[in-house]
């Protein structure tokens, strides 16, 4: 054996051209089931490491807080996502799920609940908002299904209304909450993330009010983020300085982060 392979890695010096071929092949098919070999230990290895409560294994874990780190360095107000033209935008524009929006609902009726640090709690409605600034995005919205679509939304920037209804002491702390009326659906946010001027409490959609698959009355948009953290529907608004509870993140282990 240990001849075998001093002959395997020597020169080629005196062999035909068959022999050549025949050792390279060889060697090939050595290191390709080395790699397959080691990819299955690393596997195995992989699957035997104790998981979180989201089903992710402690090093996946690791990387995507790691991850979370650099993208949370990088993000400034200047780290702006593309903006289109109206033209652009595609109508009717694609849903990225339905999580939330399938209790019955009654949109005559609906407020949106926002809980101050306080423990006070502000019920604001349609009408609340519309009186805000209004401010328009064209942005290409990414999904984590693998798709992405050129998408025009308007509503007041989330900076905007904070600062609007005086939430100064909520603004400062470190993460927002969100969830839908049926409290189905709900997302955590990084506060720097949240108070990004791209984005926006949203209520309509290609210049019309939203659609009820859409979100309708009030939504989140939120360019720098993939679109599972873009709430559609918001029931409540909270605030903490430790992370917000976050579907995909809690139930299935995704990234909590999820930026671009």
């Amino acid at each position: 054996m240990a001849n075998f392979f001093k002959n395997l890695f020597t020169r080629n010096s005196g062999l035909t051209t068959s022999q050549v071929i025949e050792k390279k092949t060889v060697i090939s098919f050595f290191f390709f089931f080395l790699f397959m070999g080691g990819a299955i230990a690393g596997w195995t290895w992989l699957r035997r490491q104790p998981s979180d409560s989201g089903k992710t294994s402690s090093p996946i874990r690791s990387v995507l807080d790691v991850n979370e780190k650099i993208f949370d360095g990088l993000l400034s107000d200047k780290h702006l996502a593309k903006e289109y033209p109206v033209s652009q935008a595609a109508n009717p524009a694609r849903v990225n799920g339905d999580l939330g929006l399938k209790t019955p609902f009654d949109p005559v009726a609906w407020k949106m609940n926002v809980i101050k640090a306080s423990g006070d709690t502000l019920k604001l409605n349609l009408d609340d908002l519309k009186k805000l600034p209004k401010t328009e995005i064209v942005f290409n919205f990414k999904c984590i299904e693998g798709w992405s679509q050129v998408t025009h939304w308007g509503g007041v920037r989330f900076s905007a209304f904070m600062k609007a209804y005086g939430l100064d002491e909520e603004a400062a702390m470190k993460y927002l909450g969100l969830s839908t009326p049926d409290k189905q659906y709900y997302v955590g946010i990084d506060m720097p993330s949240a108070l990004h001027p791209q984005t926006l409490l949203c209520y309509e959609l290609n210049g019309q009010p939203l659609p009820m698959n859409q979100g309708y009355p009030l939504r989140l948009i939120i360019p720098v983020k993939y679109g599972v953290k873009s709430l559609k529907r918001i029931g409540d608004m909270y605030f903490s300085n430790q992370r917000t509870p976050d579907y995909w993140s809690d139930k299935k282990g995704y990234d909590y982060y999820s930026g671009l």
